[in-house]
């Protein structure tokens, strides 16, 4: 029987915001670092999961199914709010009462990652993105599945930008900064594009700037943070200038709604997100809203790379039912039951193959995510990212706000980047 407990009832749409590191786990991989395999047959005993806002609502009912055809399972799902679900899942773990399963954003997965078991070999990271699979890996060691996945793309204004000269969406920089300048300029946008100028996560929702110019933010084997580079600081000198430049607002509003009510207005016709994004401009524009906008893939330099968000299913080592956890997370992440989740919450499958749904395939909008997804990157799983992260933000704001020089900002982070580590 599958039991729900709201530990909170509040839904709150931080998905795409977390990312962590962590830890080698002990005891249970092979010889050759392969995590121990499953038995064969159903799943048996009692499963907890932890899940954050809508993907804990909607879980019950699609378990049902799992719970059918694996009748001597019990799967009690407990929903906790993204800005609360970071302190419970730290305090759990420190207290030894920990779920079997959870629901981790992947900006976390360095935090804790040393209280994960390691993916067992009969999950095939092959039928992923590779940039999900990125996010669940913490020194060589996969410690989870990409669950679903969302990542950054450019919504714009088509009837603008047809207005402005644009029949087809700029592929370079140089074009697509040309294209912000012409909204204004013919098409009456009071400013081209709208661009995160500071505040928590700043930093990260630009990341697709660096990445597109060769940047990385670690080396390869993420020992050493590289924020003082040429790829960083080009990139950096880009994006300030659309705010030296007017074509993007230093002081825009930030409260919720704020940048929809912009794109629908026209008054600043294109902005970076996620797929969320489409519900949300539907609620404030109406469903014939749909005809006047267009998705694009983020404009290129070196690459056309954007970020890989979303969530990780986890098994905490500690589980007493080891088996039948990783036989649901494998459940969850085959892709028939990916094409149902979607259907459920509008999440973005993580398996590859789930897009050729015609849910997916022939949504104009959604297939365009399908192709980015193909390009992405996820900042490091390290447990320091959360505090180098903040100080980002602030160098960011800088840049923005005060003029500072992108390469003495880079220069400041690298410093800060240095002492701080990796958290290790």
């Amino acid at each position: 029987m599958i039991q729900v407990n709201v530990r909170k009832a509040a839904a709150v749409g931080v998905a795409a915001a977390l990312l962590l590191t962590g830890c080698g786990r002990d005891g249970d991989a092979s010889e050759s670092g392969q995590a121990a395999g499953l038995s064969d047959g159903p799943a048996k005993g009692t499963l907890t999961v932890w899940a954050q806002a809508a993907e804990a609502e909607a879980l019950p009912e699609l378990l049902k199914e799992f719970e059918a055809a694996n009748p001597d399972v019990e799967v009690e799902v407990t929903a906790l709010p993204w800005d609360a679900a970071h302190n419970k899942y730290q305090t759990a773990i420190a207290g030894g009462s920990a779920p079997d399963i959870a629901h981790m954003g992947t900006t976390w997965m360095g935090d804790f990652a040393y209280a994960f078991d390691a993916a067992p070999k009969e999950i095939d990271t092959d039928a992923f993105f590779p940039g999900s699979v990125q996010s669940t890996e913490v020194d060589g060691e996969k410690y989870g599945v990409p669950w679903y996945v969302d990542t950054r793309m450019v919504y714009y204004r088509t009837d603008l930008a047809e207005k402005a000269g644009y029949k087809e969406f700029p592929e370079t920089w140089e074009d697509f900064k040309a294209l912000a300048k012409a909204l204004q300029d013919k098409a009456g946008a009071e400013y081209g594009v709208g661009l995160p100028a500071g505040g928590a996560d700043a930093f990260q929702s630009m990341l697709l700037f660096p990445w597109s110019n060769g940047a990385e933010l670690m080396n390869e084997d993420n020992t050493e943070w590289t924020f003082d580079t040429p790829e960083m600081v080009e990139a950096l000198e880009y994006y300030q200038s659309f705010f030296d430049e007017g074509l993007a607002d230093e002081n825009a509003a930030t409260d919720a709604g704020a940048a929809e009510a912009a794109f629908v207005n026209g008054s600043t016709p294109m902005l970076f997100a996620g797929p969320s994004m489409i519900g949300q401009l539907e609620a404030v524009g109406g469903k014939e809203f749909a005809e006047k906008y267009a998705v694009a893939t983020v404009p290129a330099k070196k690459s056309s790379t954007s970020f890989s968000g979303g969530g990780n299913l986890v098994v905490f080592k500690d589980t007493d039912n080891r088996d039948a956890a990783w036989k649901l997370v494998q459940w969850l992440t085959e892709q028939e039951t990916q094409v149902k989740w979607n259907r459920a919450t509008g999440d973005l499958p993580s398996a590859a193959e789930a897009w050729d749904a015609p849910e997916l395939a022939d949504d104009p909008k959604l297939a365009e995510f399908g192709t980015q997804l193909k390009d992405t990157n996820s900042p490091p799983a390290v447990a320091s990212w959360t505090k180098v992260s903040a100080a980002a933000d602030t160098e960011l704001e800088q840049i923005v706000k005060a003029g500072k020089d992108p390469a003495e900002a880079m220069k400041a982070l690298q410093a800060t980047a240095d002492s701080l580590g990796t958290g290790d």
